[in-house]
């Protein structure tokens, strides 16, 4: 019989580390054992359960060693950028030129919870001004201002317009602690007037054709930015190159979802395809290697598909999720409290649609920043989110909250009410904090609830 996966503890996962060793297991450079990662000051690890394979130990180990990789890079004379906001846009151009790497410091919303606040970045916002009423995402300044956590990029390119407040005002205040930054502007995404010209975008939605062509050209001016850091020309040629490799990272991540969100049994956990999901954004700084990190994990989930076993039974209830969370403990509560996610809406889904590759680069480029679900409406948002969760058979809807995030709150009530009306599902708010150590009895309970709705409605 084949041995059921199983989610594991840090002290399980050391005497599986050993097993898999003994073995004969491969690793990549950036292997071993996760317990290292601890003493690096990622505590968050002695509290998670993590996937027992092979493949969800390389994510990890990929995930956690980004630092590394960056310092690796611009030791060996790579320039780095640091995108800000857009996930997922500005990346495909810098991955075009051979001599750069583009990473997201906006990341840094998570170190407060990795690191359970050993860090210190939250309590150097709190000493800039930037109190807990923002966005975790406040935690950038601080890594900005201790440079602890990552190399400080010397070219900064960030969205601005119709993006979140938080983020806006905290950007705002980093430039103001002396780090330039490249500013683009985004428009809030509108319906076309009727007769008006219009496309159709990554994600099925339209966007008025003049709205296009001025993201068009305000990439446009980043493409200039990024020639002049590079020393060299940005073709496009060289951008068509840039979205057929970006594509296939997200065909890849297509065909994982699909898999794993469609399975009987979901044959990975929430918490690694949360990570893996995030790849989509900059790639975790190696594009290739990301894709050596996906055809893994797309193996392990198909042997488990085939062999019908995996981290959750049958009767698990199919959650669609919205929003990412702060804490990444709360992918394994759900799991506890007999669930399981099918389907995703983590703030970056125009990420995860694939690139027009039939338009010129810069107009395909332009088509998906538009499709960010940030910058149209929440009734967009709510629309996407029911045509996937009749797609992927999802049972209820959670949709966690972002402690302080302006976006959140008229956002999650506008969803749930279009879900409900539309699906008629239960749907579930939550909020999430940084770390939910003090508040997990709570979220337990009513992750638990809302698991024993579902199944007493099934018929």
């Amino acid at each position: 019989m084949t041995q059921p996966p199983r989610c594991l503890s840090l002290d399980q996962w050391d005497r599986r580390y050993a097993e898999l060793c003994a073995a004969g297991m491969r690793e990549p450079s950036y292997g071993g054992c996760l317990r290292r990662h601890v003493e690096d000051g990622d505590d968050r690890l002695l509290h998670l359960k993590m996937d027992d394979s092979p493949a969800a130990l390389r994510l990890w180990n990929f995930l956690l060693s980004e630092e590394d990789r960056l310092r690796e890079a611009q030791a060996s004379g790579k320039r780095l950028v640091g995108a800000m906001k857009d996930l997922g846009t500005v990346p495909v151009m810098v991955y075009a030129l051979d001599n750069l790497i583009a990473f997201y410091p906006d990341g840094a919303w998570w170190l407060p919870c990795i690191m359970e606040h050993g860090d210190g970045l939250l309590r150097i916002a709190d000493s800039l001004g930037v109190d807990d009423s923002f966005c975790p995402v406040r935690a950038m300044l601080g890594a900005f201002e201790n440079e602890a956590h990552f190399p400080i990029p010397e070219l900064l390119v960030s969205s601005v317009g119709a993006t979140c407040d938080d983020f806006s005002a905290i950007a705002q205040r980093l430039e103001a602690m002396g780090h330039p930054i490249f500013w683009w502007e985004i428009p809030h995404r509108r319906p076309p007037e009727p007769d008006e010209p219009s496309v159709l975008l990554p994600g099925m939605f339209r966007a008025a054709q003049s709205q296009v062509a001025f993201v068009q050209s305000e990439l446009e001016r980043v493409r200039r930015r990024l020639e002049e850091y590079a020393g060299k020309s940005l073709s496009d040629d060289d951008l068509s190159a840039g979205i057929h490799r970006a594509n296939l990272v997200r065909r890849k991540l297509a065909t994982l979802r699909e898999i794993v969100f469609k399975a009987a049994r979901a044959p990975l956990p929430s918490l690694e395809m949360l990570v893996a999901e995030m790849l989509a954004i900059h790639f975790c700084s190696d594009q290739y290697e990301c894709l050596v990190v996906l055809d893994e994990l797309i193996a392990e989930a198909g042997r488990r598909a085939v062999d019908d076993v995996g981290v959750t039974d049958e009767e698990a209830v199919r959650v669609f999720w919205v929003n990412p969370v702060a804490d990444l403990r709360v992918m394994n509560l759900l799991e506890d409290a007999g669930g399981r996610i099918c389907g995703t809406e983590y703030l970056f889904s125009h990420a995860l649609d694939l690139l027009p590759q039939h338009v010129p680069p810069m107009e395909a480029l332009a088509r998906a920043a538009l499709a960010d679900p940030m910058v149209g409406s929440a009734r967009d948002r709510a629309a996407r989110v029911c045509r996937d969760m009749r797609a992927f058979g999802a049972e209820a809807l959670v949709v966690s909250r972002i402690p302080g995030a302006s976006h959140c709150a008229m956002e999650g009530p506008l969803i749930r009410d279009v879900v409900r009306r539309e699906l008629g599902v239960p749907v579930l708010e939550i909020e999430v904090p940084t770390l939910i150590d003090t508040m997990t009895p709570t979220l337990q309970t009513r992750l638990e609830a809302l698991v024993e709705t579902v199944k007493r409605g099934r018929v």
